[in-house]
């Protein structure tokens, strides 16, 4: 079962969970900010990724520009990276789904239809 962390205030979270409803696809979903991906999640996410650690940050959020992290990201390690994600699911880029052979970072419709059929 896929898990899907989101955030209750995110339109494009609502609008993922929507499209999985829609598509009757079975999911868990659980709160970003309260229980964000593990360090594990976040490192296979960022294999789909093909190793670019900023494509898992809120860019545009504000914990992300109060820590500076445009200018500090390309000095972390990607553990540091990594562990910082994990330890503040508001720095997450959301909504972010886990599942067995799946892992999607944003919502792109035709993405998702791509990985989720």
């Amino acid at each position: 079962m896929l898990k899907v962390y989101t955030y209750a205030k995110c339109s494009t979270c609502r609008n993922a969970v929507k499209f999985l409803r829609e598509h009757g696809i079975e999911f868990k979903e659980l709160p970003i900010r309260e229980t964000p991906p593990s360090v594990s999640e976040l490192k296979q996410a960022l294999k789909s990724k093909d190793g670019n650690v900023r494509a898992l940050f809120n860019t545009s959020g504000l914990d992300y520009k109060a820590l500076g992290l445009s200018a500090k990201l390309p000095g972390m390690t990607e553990l540091e990276a990594l562990n910082l994600l994990a330890g503040n699911g508001n720095l997450v880029k959301r909504p972010f789904v886990v599942g067995k052979e799946v892992w999607l970072v944003g919502f792109e419709e035709g993405l998702w239809k791509k990985a989720l059929n």
